[in-house]
């Protein structure tokens, strides 16, 4: 495997001359490939026919230019950098062949080798598409609203503020706030959502995504640098450069391996001969065959295949890896913390009881909702959420007043009415009866804050559950790591003891630790480190950031247009979406599989290949072709984890 070929694999397109110079390069190796092929025909062809030798001599150097030139190039490369790769060897066993007149079995070795390397750039490059389906999905231009006038722009000349026109069908092409207008917008390219999400005024927006139905007005938030598409880009970039440790080792032990080889195989050229009395050319065309098929073009290129390709299906689900190594890693977790707010919880507080006391259950919806109207609180909105949806009749109050950390009084249809904690009710001097009480101590044992609420000419009417609600399916995709092996499920909040546990217990959690302020969720994740080894942090990436960051792999969810999170976390996931904590697991896993399938299967060919070259005297093309074979069969096995689901 060539050094400028695993270049090629590594790196991602950031920009359109780039991609272009790439490509050129990539067509300027196919041309080079069928030249060295026609020159090898044309050679034997004038072989065949008596030609001058002269003639057959260009032919040969011509096949020898197209077929070497960019393993030459890669090859001094290395030597400046005082590295051996395997062009090197590739180019010595060529010369070799030559300097015994062995000129078309270097050229067809030449020809095979260019060969392979297009092929595993042609297959490689599947795995580059997910950049390439990136760049694709920003537009060039923008309809911008200034004033009284609308004006097309490059989308780098949008200015945060500026109020941006999107028309039905059209790709957003910067993150912002919709202003205006309603629709639906399919953020399957950022968030992996598989379903459109509605978006109305006020809602927050992704550069990429694809507006459907209607049309949006939306004020740009960032600079289309700063999208949340182009940190995605900048990510997957960045992760398919950096290394996995197994890859980094290849890379080392390919360094190691071919300086062997070649000191090997010039022993060889040389004890031989001097030694056992062997024909000196015909010792040395074997030395060129083993010099070929030693070369660990498969082995150096196994994991790049199978990693690549894993991060590539990954961001298409809107899982970002930031590495290799965090991919690789992923398959050893043991134990799992999750923060709860807005990590195992929706992070919104919603309406979840209504537990009447002599009067109809929609009448004390009706009445709690119309004193609590005039307020702010997130709980207050919850409830007039709740009460929206079930079109009960709401009344602004006559008076209104919030006391902190206790409730609110109001006065409605000349009644004084009382909505919050059994102290409120005391600072009133009233005196809560025990079935009213007991209904609040069977809400709050489930984790979920209780508000009482009195009428001043009705009594006691009863009680409302509010409650930070669990995410649909949690227990079940908690229990899916546990079927992927991991051993420890923990909780990790600030939030108060009880509410913790009664989500601890909904969920199927091992153990939870509450009151925690940031510092102690540290402490938490490096006592699980050393009971457990390899610990993975799940939060939203703002007030979890030092845990995310001490963590074996730190895992952001809902990430989408959170900078915190996009730069703290190890991995990140673009939705809201539990299952993807699993599924990355099971695909690291996978992704393993595959890379040391590729390493039994590299070395087991080397091994048949060395034993064929010594001992059954292989011929220098069937060894090329064994050695180039096994290259391909290993890129094509690791890009099989491009479709994996």
């Amino acid at each position: 495997m060539t050094e400028h070929s695993l270049s090629h694999m590594a790196a991602a397109e950031t920009s359109a001359p780039r991609l272009s110079a790439l490509l050129s390069q990539d067509r300027l190796e196919r041309a080079f490939v069928v030249l060295t092929a026609l020159n090898i025909a044309a050679s034997l062809l004038s072989e065949r026919l008596g030609a001058p030798e002269p003639l057959t001599l260009l032919f040969n150097l011509l096949a020898y230019f197209f077929g070497g030139t960019f393993g030459v190039i890669e090859g001094v490369k290395s030597l400046l950098e005082r590295e051996i790769n395997v062009d090197l060897l590739m180019v010595l066993a060529a010369t070799g062949a030559a300097i015994v007149d062995q000129w078309h079995e270097g050229a067809i070795l030449l020809f095979l080798f260019s060969l392979s390397n297009v092929l595993q750039n042609y297959a490689m490059d599947r795995s580059r598409n997910a950049i390439r389906a990136l760049l694709k999905l920003r537009p060039d231009k923008a309809t911008v609203r200034r004033g009284d006038s609308e004006t097309v722009l490059p989308i780098e000349a949008l200015q945060v503020g500026d109020v941006v026109l999107i028309k039905p069908g059209e790709r957003l092409p910067v993150d912002g706030e919709v202003v205006g207008g309603s629709s639906t917008v399919d953020q399957s390219a950022i968030t992996g959502e598989s379903m459109p999400v509605s978006k109305q005024v006020g809602d927050e927006v992704y550069a990429g995504t694809l507006n459907q139905n209607g049309s949006l007005e939306v004020r740009v938030a960032r600079h289309a640098s700063e999208s949340t598409l182009s940190r995605i880009i900048k990510m997957v970039e960045s992760a398919q450069e950096s290394r996995a440790k197994t890859q980094s080792f290849m890379e080392m032990f390919e360094q190691r391996y071919a300086l062997f080889v070649i000191l090997a195989v010039a022993l060889y050229i040389v004890l031989p001969p001097l030694l056992l009395g062997v024909d000196f050319n015909e010792n040395f065309y074997r030395a060129m065959v083993l010099i070929t098929v030693a070369s660990p073009c498969a082995l150096v290129i196994s994991t790049p295949a199978a990693i690549l390709s894993a991060i590539a299906n990954a961001a298409r689900r809107g899982i970002l890896f930031k590495g290799g190594a965090y991919l690789e890693q992923m398959a050893t977790i043991k134990a799992v913390a999750f923060d709860k707010t807005g990590t195992l919880t929706t992070g919104k507080l919603s309406l979840t009881d209504v537990l009447p006391n002599g009067i109809a259950r929609a009448e004390l919806l009706r009445i709690v909702a119309s004193a609590e109207s005039r307020s702010e609180h997130p709980i207050a909105l919850a409830i007039l959420a709740a009460a929206k949806a079930e079109d009960v009749p709401i009344q602004a109050p006559q008076d209104f007043e919030a006391i902190p950390g206790q409730g609110i009084r109001a006065t409605l249809d000349s009644a004084r009415i009382l909505v919050g904690t059994e102290r409120l009710m005391r600072a009133e001097g009233l005196t809560v009866p025990p079935e009213i009480r007991a209904a609040c101590d069977k809400l709050e044992a489930e984790g979920k804050s209780a508000l009482i609420a009195y009428h001043s000419q009705l009594g006691w009417l009863g009680v409302i559950g509010v409650a930070d609600t669990l995410r649909p399916r949690a227990a079940e995709f908690v229990q899916a790591l546990r079927a992927e092996g991991v051993q420890k499920i923990i909780i990790l909040t600030g939030d108060n003891r009880r509410v913790a546990e009664a989500v601890a217990a909904q969920v199927g959690a091992d153990e939870v630790r509450a009151e925690l302020l940031p510092s102690d969720k540290v402490t938490a994740i490096k006592a699980l480190k050393q009971t457990y080894g390899k610990v993975a942090m799940v939060g939203d990436g703002v007030n979890d950031a030092p845990a995310l960051a001490s963590a074996s792999i730190g895992i952001a969810m809902g990430a989408a247009g959170t900078d915190v999170a996009l730069e703290t976390a190890d991995l990140v996931l673009m939705a809201d979406d539990l299952s993807r904590v699993a599924y990355a697991m099971r695909l690291s896993r996978q992704a393993r599989r595959v890379v040391m399938q590729n390493i039994a299967f590299s070395l087991g060919v080397i091994v048949v290949l060395v034993v064929s070259a010594l001992g059954l005297n292989l011929a220098l093309p069937l060894g090329v072709i064994g050695h180039e074979g096994s290259t391909i069969i290993v890129v094509l096995n690791g890009l099989r984890l491009l479709t994996y689901r």
